[in-house]
Formats: structure tokens, C-alpha cells, sequence
């Protein structure tokens, strides 16, 4: 009777212990699953950075420049114009000064046209070249970290218009990410660090 004691007390040792293990796995299972996703706004990623920064700068200068040369021009046009309204309609000099009035015309909107279109390639060209670099930080910070999965996570501005409002709806996805790493900080630094970035 003693011994069978003993061995119905040491099966139910042994059934609470492995119990006790199978909990802790469970556990340490359902930590290691919340810990293993990471979160980053990419818009505040771009927002914080120095390197974006600086060539948002270097836009406002350039633009700056572009504007004081078609001003020149414009001035240009006008003295052409006045110049233009002194000769009798008609004559040689009228139709040659109407003609220098045409061609700066055009070369003033060609130039407003063509730096119109120049602006929009380079902001393309960085914004990929920073989204390229800011993803492929990503990855090697979540391979750092042991992350399985990394969602972008921004925050919609409010308020907000309408066509913007139904933007966010087909956009936002992650609504909520308590317990998510957020590497929005890191991303940043790294950004900003990355020899392979340059304004």
C-alpha cells in the first residue's frame, strides 16, 4: 500500500511538472510572439530625418535661385513690352521688337515648364532612393532584433479632408499596436548615418 502510495504521488509530481513546463513554453511561446513585431511611421521616419532635412533645404534654394532667374526674365518681358507699345504698330520695328517679345515669352514659360518638371524628377528620384535606404534598414534592424515581422505604422493627421479621410481608411492599417517594438527612432538614426544616402 506504501509503495503504491509513493508511485501515485510521484505520477502526480511528475503530471504537475510537466504541466508547470508546458505552461512556461506556452508562455514564453506568447511572449516571444508579441515581441517578435516591430512597428515604424515611415512618414515621421522622413519627417525626423537630417539627411531629408538637408535636401529639403537644398530644394528651398534651388527654387529660390530658379525664381530670381525667371523674375530677370520677366522683367525682361517687360521692358520688351513697353519698348514695344512706343513703335507704330506695323512697321518693321514693330513686328521685330513683337517677335522679341514672343520669344522671351515662350522662354519664360518653357523655363517655368521645364523646372517644373525637372523639380518633380529629383523629388521622385531622392524619395525612392530614402524609401529604398529606410526599407533596407528596416530589415537588418529586425534581423537584429529577432523580428519576425515589421508594419508600418502612422498615425493619420486629423483633421482631415475628405479625399484624404478615404486615403486613410484604404491605407491605415495597423489601428493598434500595444506591445510592438517601435524602431521608428532607430530607423531615423540609422538614415541619417547611412553612407549610401546622400542629399
Amino acid at each position: 500500500m506504501k509503495g503504491r502510495t509513493t508511485i501515485i504521488g510521484c505520477v502526480v509530481c511528475v503530471a504537475a511538472l510537466c504541466a508547470a513546463l508546458e505552461y512556461n513554453r506556452a508562455e514564453a511561446q506568447t511572449s516571444a510572439s508579441l515581441s517578435k513585431i516591430g512597428v515604424v511611421s515611415i512618414r515621421n521616419v522622413f519627417n525626423n530625418s537630417e539627411k531629408h532635412a538637408r535636401y529639403r533645404s537644398q530644394v528651398l534654394a534651388e527654387q529660390s535661385r530658379a525664381r530670381a532667374t525667371l523674375e530677370d526674365l520677366n522683367k525682361e518681358i517687360t521692358a520688351e513690352e513697353a519698348a514695344l507699345n512706343t513703335l507704330k504698330p506695323g512697321t518693321e520695328d514693330h513686328l521685330k521688337q513683337l517677335q522679341t517679345v514672343l520669344q522671351k515669352r515662350s522662354e519664360l514659360q518653357t523655363q517655368q515648364e521645364y523646372l517644373k518638371q525637372q523639380r518633380t524628377v529629383k523629388d521622385k528620384a531622392w524619395m525612392e532612393k530614402l524609401y529604398q535606404e529606410a526599407l533596407k534598414i528596416v530589415g537588418e534592424i529586425a534581423r537584429e532584433k529577432g523580428l519576425d515581422l515589421v508594419l508600418e505604422r502612422t498615425e493619420p493627421e486629423f483633421p482631415i479632408s475628405g479625399e484624404e479621410l478615404m486615403m486613410t481608411f484604404s491605407s491605415h492599417k495597423v489601428l493598434y499596436g500595444g506591445g510592438c517594438i517601435d524602431l521608428t527612432k532607430e530607423v531615423t538614426s540609422r538614415l541619417d548615418a547611412s553612407k549610401e544616402l546622400t542629399p
